[in-house]
């Protein structure tokens, strides 16, 4: 049964019939539960979200600004993010008042009630409680709009605080006149360095009656790293103040220049004029069902995906770039908020069906970052890279592009800029290219970023294919096979590789920091790029079929790092994380589609709902809900970068689809595979070009009972081919053939490959092995995390030091209790020195010890304290530090020495995980 075919357009010589979509949409879904959506007022990708904010202490739970449990309203600011997992944004919050100014959050801020609350595509409202302070909300693209209605008389005031959510760098308010302000607010959070540019219209003359400010003062300009201002007026009941805000990323100019979206102070037409454009937009696609929740889930859902990414420009196209310079947009429009690591998943191909023209725009948005700031975007957010989360998924979209034929941007453009990110040497890149994987030596989160960069050099390689490049087609296309490196063929699972060999104790349900916001089952089905090899991995059809049973009928429970993110479990399937989200369609490719219908239509049921907890994981900026658009409709694009689609039966009766220049689609029960019937292919012919088999090899796994030893260490090969043969080299001596055995008695490194017998040979890669600098042995009173182990006891004394980076394993971490141990020198001897080395990260809740005592004793039972050592970094210095802590002492005879370490204890209200209990991490301890 064909389950995958590629687009047919069906034309339609009538339009879509208009109707009101905008009534089905509920912004409160996923603004409960992990959703981090926001419920203020923006119109489709616009600069402008205008939104409440009820957290403001940067939680997990309050990315967003607002969070449905919470009772309290501080302000209403004028940006927000859509479900990601980061704080950031916030700015320029505006809060009505009444009575006596105050700029203490606190006092200013004010309960309300979710039953005098309002939302709606475009429009939000509520009262405010503390003063009976009705409050409305709209907005244009740039511009968001107020509107205030006082109920009882006296001095309102609407207060400006600059300060609001994130670290402001400097601020600036310039007093034009007395309805007329201009706002420059540049900050720090997520992005390092942020402009925003705002210009304040009230309808009526407001008087300044207080400032707080520590700039230098100068007559009607105000600045400093504090700034808040409290602008009033006296009003009668009944009364109403208007104001309208708009924003640029460029300039005063910009924000007086789109100002002019909204001409005028009538409210209520910019609100119809935000629904027409939602309208406008959710068209797209015409759905058919009696079920007035699953019409609001499915608009909702769609409106999510329509919130971002955001227009980044001036109404006359200039923009702000990665150089930090003003720019022009020529011929396109630039825009910003890119979660490509979720979007490119889903939301990106959803755009590719009915946002063709912004999909070139996002693309050349992509190529003037490259062009501007050296490389493509991975996470970019208000012109800054934060280089979240993994992979280099800009040549996902981009390849999804091109294999559709979408236009509007330089092929040629995209694909030097693809190979470039391609061919740097960061995040692992410089290991993934010389050893065709990455380990933990190399980098944390290895695993998963084998597996993304192998399916992101696919898309490299088919941009090449579309261009006629026949090397570097080759030369992607073999690396897109280094998920062969990491996959362990007899346990059947991606997994972390140390020192050339596997990572053991090795358990597939662990989340740790091999993983990004996974564990092994999570990652171990992702090669999109080549799922018949993958197939083929698993042992055939039969093998691979029990092995997605086995993870959606297991335990819903997951090992190791209590991970937020993973929620949605259906066995060790996480629904509520993006790595997860192509695996129900996977059934589909082994002729099993009624497995995939079951489980898509279980998802669709069950994780969706027309509730403020009606995401079962984050949003992340529209994947989450693309996942649901297309299921609904019955197609998800399973390996992007391919014009195919995986179908399932669609969820709703009739599906029209909006494919843009007067071409329609029509989906419903009975013709689902006439949508997407083979798009004039042959596919026998046309199909996807896989590098043969026999050209590629996977690198041998190096077999050794530990990294450090003290007599002497038995090396052997593995692999999971029985006909190859194995070279190695010692110390850089020449290559030879192994055969049985190889001792060492001496450290050493260890070059390595394999070569079959078609002459095919594997990378060449390295492992260091190290003879221990003494014979002590080390016995451990507390209890160390199993995720940060550092091999075990013995690694505390081996020699070898961790580095800055303690997520590829080689620190030890104690939580919630202090460090102890007892060396034993194997005899008495004179001691001179003594050192500890301890690693302190405190956004990652890792501090340093609040101090460190050493002993001495002749008999394991005595003990007497030679030196206590205290802490003096803060623990609010949040860059990475290692200290060791060192004594020199007067040569003292010792048998035994004990380190005790006291933790940091309960974190405080200054960190983001107060209340959690603080890690110790040690690595290394030195006896001389």
């Amino acid at each position: 049964m064909k389950t995958r075919f590629s687009l047919l357009l069906l034309f339609f010589t009538s339009l879509l019939v208009g109707q009101n979509y905008s009534q089905y949409v509920n912004p409160m879904i996923g603004t409960g539960g992990h959703g981090h959506t926001y419920p203020g007022a923006t119109v489709p990708f616009g600069m402008v979200q205008l939104s409440p904010d009820t957290r403001i202490d940067g939680s997990w739970d309050g990315c967003s600004g607002y969070h449905y449990d919470d009772s309290v309203i501080y302000g209403f600011s004028h940006t927000h993010l859509n479900g990601t997992g980061c704080t950031d944004y916030g700015d320029i919050m505006l809060m009505p008042t009444m009575g006596e100014p105050t700029f203490d959050p606190k006092e200013y801020s004010s309960a309300f009630s979710h039953n005098n609350e309002k939302s709606s595509a475009g429009f939000y409202s509520v009262t405010l409680d503390k003063h009976a302070i009705d409050v409305s909300l709209t907005s244009s693209a740039r511009v968001g709009f107020h509107q205030y209605s006082f109920t009882r008389s006296g001095q309102a005031n609407i207060i400006l605080d600059l300060n609001h959510r994130d670290k402001l760098l400097y601020g600036e308010v310039r007093v034009i006149d007395a309805k007329t302000i201009e706002i420059l607010r540049r900050s720090e959070a997520w992005a390092k360095d942020q402009y925003v540019f705002a210009r304040i219209e009230f309808n009526t003359p407001m008087k300044i009656t207080k400032v707080k400010s520590n700039g230098d003062p100068k007559e009607g300009t105000y600045s400093g790293t504090e700034l808040k201002i409290s602008f009033s007026k006296e009003v009668k009941k009944g009364e109403k103040i208007l104001v309208k805000v708009s924003l640029s990323p460029t300039g005063y100019d910009g924000a007086a220049l789109n100002m002019s979206e909204i001409k005028g102070w009538d409210f209520n037409t910019v609100k119809q004029k935000a629904a027409q454009l939602w309208n406008t937009e959710l068209s797209k696609i015409e759905i058919t069902s009696a079920e007035k929740d699953k019409l609001t889930i499915f608009y909702t859902a769609l409106y999510h995906t329509m919130s971002q990414p955001n227009i980044a420009q001036d109404i006359d196209g200039k923009y702000r770039g990665r150089d930090n310079k003003i720019h022009q947009a020529q011929g396109f429009d630039y825009y910003s908020v890119f979660s490509l690591w979720d979007t490119f998943r889903g939301a990106h191909p959803l755009y590719t069906l009915i946002e063709k023209k912004r999909t070139a725009d996002f693309i050349n948005t992509f190529l003037k970052q490259y062009e501007q700031g050296g490389r493509l975007p991975v996470w970019e957010l208000a012109s800054n890279e934060t280089d979240c989360m993994i992979g280099y998924h800009s040549v996902s979209v981009m390849a999804d592009a091109m294999a559709k034929g979408i236009p509007g941007f330089d092929y040629e453009k995209a694909f030097e800029a693809a190979k470039h990110s391609a061919m740097l040497d960061h995040l692992g890149l410089a290991a993934y290219k010389k050893n065709g994987f990455i380990a933990m030596d190399d980098e944390h989160e290895s695993v998963s970023k084998t597996v993304e960069y192998a399916y992101d050099d696919w898309c490299i390689a088919q941009m090449a294919l579309i261009l006629n490049k026949k090397d570097d087609y080759n030369y992607f296309m073999k690396r897109s096979q280094n998920w062969k490196n990491i996959f362990d063929w007899d346990t059947k699972f991606m997994r972390p590789k140390k020192n050339g060999g596997w990572d053991k104790p090795f358990d597939a349900r662990e989340i740790n920091n091999n993983f990004t916001e996974g564990n092994s089952w999570q990652y171990s089905f992702f090669v999109p790029q080549d799922i018949p090899g993958m197939i083929e991995a698993y042992g055939g059809v039969t093998e691979f079929e029990a092995k997605l049973d086995e993870m959606f009928n297991g335990e819903s429970k997951t090992t190791g790092r209590e991970q937020a993110d993973v929620t949605g479990l259906i066995g060790q399937y996480a629904h509520g994380n993006e790595p997860s989200h192509h695996m129900v369609y996977l059934y589909d490719y082994i002729n099993n589609p009624g497995k995939t219908r079951e489980k898509v239509h279980y998802i669709l049921n069950k994780f969706y709902k027309n509730a403020p907890d009606g995401l079962i994981g984050n949003e992340d900026c529209g994947q989450m809900s693309a996942w649901y658009v297309l299921s609904s409709m019955g197609i998800y694009n399973v390996t992007p970068g391919q014009n195919q689609w995986a179908t399932v039966k669609p969820f709703f009766e009739n599906i029209k689809v909006d494919f843009g220049n007067g071409k329609y689609g029509e989906i419903n029960k009975t013709i689902n595979a006439s949508f997407l019937r083979d798009f004039g292919i042959n596919k026998d012919k046309e199909a996807v070009k896989f590098i043969q088999k026999e050209n590629y090899l996977s690198v041998p796994v190096i077999k050794a009972e530990s990294k450090s030893f003290k007599d002497k260490l038995s090396v052997s090969f593995d692999s999971h081919l029985k006909k190859v043969e194995y070279f190695y080299n010692t110390n850089g001596s020449g290559f030879n053939k192994f055969n049985k055995e190889l001792i060492l008695t001496e450290s050493a490194t260890i070059e390595f490959y394999s070569r079959d017998a078609f002459g095919n040979q594997s990378d060449t890669i390295s492992a260091r092995f190290f003879k221990k600098p003494n014979n002590y042995t080390i016995t451990i009173q507390s209890k160390y995390n199993p995720q940060y182990h550092a091999g075990g006891a013995e690694g505390l004394i081996d020699g070898i030091f961790g580095s800055e980076n303690w997520r590829k394993g080689d620190w030890q971490g104690y939580q919630s209790q202090d460090f102890e141990c007892v060396i034993n020198l194997q005899k008495e001897q004179k001691v001179s020195q003594l050192s500890a080395n301890f690693l302190q990260d405190s956004r990652a809740w890792i501090v340093m010890p609040k101090k460190v005592e050493f002993y001495t004793s002749p008999d394991n039972v005595t003990f007497t304290l030679v030196k206590t050592i205290e802490n003096t970094l803060d623990p609010k210095e949040t860059e990475t530090k290692i200290i060791d802590f060192k004594t020199t002492l007067t040569p003292v005879a010792a048998h035994y020495i004990k380190v005790k370490a006291y933790n940091f204890g309960k974190l405080p209200e200054w960190h983001q995980g107060a209340g959690g209990d603080a890690y110790i991490f040690i690595d290394e301890i030195t006896v001389k």
